[in-house]
């Protein structure tokens, strides 16, 4: 039996967990943002090895030593991959962000189906094969993360590639009759199953890779119940799993009592003049359903009118992907609304909504995530959403609420202590936002407890141990379990919302 833990890891993402960038003709080298860095950086640093990705620039050779300045002291080794503008066109605002993230957050209509953005997919998948390949050695494990990379398995087999290869969804995966829209999704399926692991957030997302599989391969077998399933296919035997992503709980829990953030959280406290603190931290993107989320603060503060002066809204909009006109368009939107909104409740001395257009600090995160007494974090439809498991492992007192969209992957394991809703019901949102800020102590105090004691057992370290040892031991007896993440949990909690 192989053991997980004596194999080098090698990573590869479409992009590093660093960005490059050129400043007044000098190179800088900036942290990258996004879940998949988030919860993949501590296990590298942790145990060492190899990330492959993109640099965020197209001309690698003159900034490749601040590249290597950059990966001294992180714990592990950056192998850049090279990327041409057409290609960052054509392959990832293109194929992957014009077509993949709409159609697999079930937003079909806002798909873009350029046969031109298929070819330079598979251009770069295969591009991306021949830097993993030249840095794999025989007892490697590789890794390979997210939509932008999905045919990266094909291309390596066909360069005689042997090592194991596994491949973890961080976003949803649809429904058959979402996912048959695609026009090359026999290939997409084919190619998948060249991996020796795929893995996803839930088991609602696993159950629909089967489900496509199944219509897709009338000659598919599959075996086993539970997290781990097995699917034999021409041949070959593919592992078919779910993982839930965690986080590194004790690093935000220890950093949210650190004295920097507890005067941040102190001069937030002075600002808002006792008024209760309503938190909502997205990116720029339409599947985090932010105006939705606007319609239901006013409804809110039309409904229940003694929470006006009562509370302050602060959502902050982390900058994403503003080359893509759609994004340009949601930022607009967003800012119509709060306009509106503060425009027809505002009082002297009282905001309703203070909106942030912009990255915050670690500091200023956590100090919010402390500071705020309700937390916000409505997706239309989310992979896992870590916003909601770090604002938790935040809560200094305790007493923090959590209200969460049914349609993110965390909610079936956060459901016993969050407050869950339907983003798409106004009223239903702005009652939950009046349930949390009535709700007494003592419930506040029960639910955190529940939803901490998740989290932590849960984190990102166990995430990666279950997922390398499904994908390398051959004996799945024995597989981890999820605290309140099982097959038949997830089956109850679908159950009750249907």
């Amino acid at each position: 039996m192989n053991n997980a833990a004596d194999k080098r890891l090698i990573i590869v993402s479409n992009r590093l967990p660093i960005s490059l960038r050129k400043d007044q003709g000098r190179w800088l080298a900036d942290p990258s943002a996004g879940g998949l860095v988030t919860a993949l950086a501590p296990v590298l640093r942790n145990r060492g090895g190899v990330w492959i990705g993109w640099p965020g620039v197209p001309d690698l050779d003159r900034a490749r030593s601040v590249l290597d300045a950059a990966t001294r002291g992180v714990g592990y080794t950056l192998v850049p991959v090279n990327l041409t503008a057409e290609d960052l066109e054509q392959y990832y605002y293109g194929f992957s962000n014009e077509i993949i993230w709409p159609l697999f957050h079930s937003l079909q209509s806002l798909c873009n189906y350029d046969p031109a953005y298929w070819t330079a997919y598979q251009r770069v998948n295969a591009n991306f094969a021949k830097t993993v390949f030249e840095h794999a050695r025989a007892d490697d494990y590789l890794w390979v993360n997210d939509y932008q990379l999905m045919t990266l398995a094909q291309e390596l087999r066909a360069l005689g590639c042997k090592v194991p290869l596994s491949f973890f969804l961080h976003i949803p995966f649809p429904p058959p009759d979402i996912f048959h829209k695609l026009p090359w999704r026999r290939q997409i399926l084919e190619s998948l199953l060249h991996f020796d692991l795929v893995g996803f957030q839930t088991q609602r997302h696993k159950r629909n890779f089967v489900h496509c599989v199944r219509s897709m391969f009338r000659d598919v077998r599959l075996y086993g119940k539970g997290p781990v399933s097995v699917a034999r296919l021409n041949g070959r035997e593919v592992r078919i799993g779910y993982f839930p992503i965690g986080i590194d709980y004790q690093s935000f829990a220890r950093g949210a009592m650190s004295p920097e953030v507890d005067a941040e959280s102190r001069n937030l406290k002075f600002a808002l003049r006792n008024r209760t603190l309503i938190l909502g931290i997205d990116r720029l993107d339409y599947t985090k359903g932010i105006p939705y989320k606007l319609d239901a603060m006013r409804d809110t503060l039309i409904r229940f009118p003694e929470l006006r002066d009562k509370v302050s809204f602060i959502q902050v909009v982390v900058p994403s992907r503003r080359e893509i006109p759609k994004y340009d368009e949601l930022k607009m939107e967003i800012e119509q609304l709060v306009g509106e909104i503060n425009g027809k409740f505002a009082e002297p001395g009282w905001v309703p909504i203070q909106y942030i257009f912009r990255s915050l600090s670690r500091t200023e995160l956590l100090a919010y995530y402390r500071t705020a007494e309700i937390a916000l974090i409505t997706p239309l439809d989310d992979g896992m959403n870590l916003v909601a498991k770090e604002y938790c492992a935040c809560s200094v007192d305790g007493n923090n609420v959590l209200i969460l969209s049914e349609f993110a992957g965390a909610a079936s394991q956060l459901r016993r202590g969050a407050l869950l809703v339907n983003p798409y019901n106004r009223e239903g949102v702005a009652d939950a936002v009046y349930q949390a800020y009535k709700m007494d102590l003592q419930e506040r105090s029960e639910r955190m407890r529940r939803l901490k004691r998740n989290i932590q057992h849960n984190d990102v370290f166990r995430w990666v141990s279950s997922f390398l040892h499904a994908g390398i031991e051959q004996d799945l007896a024995d597989f981890p379990q999820y605290e309140m993440d099982s097959e038949a949990y997830e089956e109850e909690f679908w159950g009750e919302l249907v």
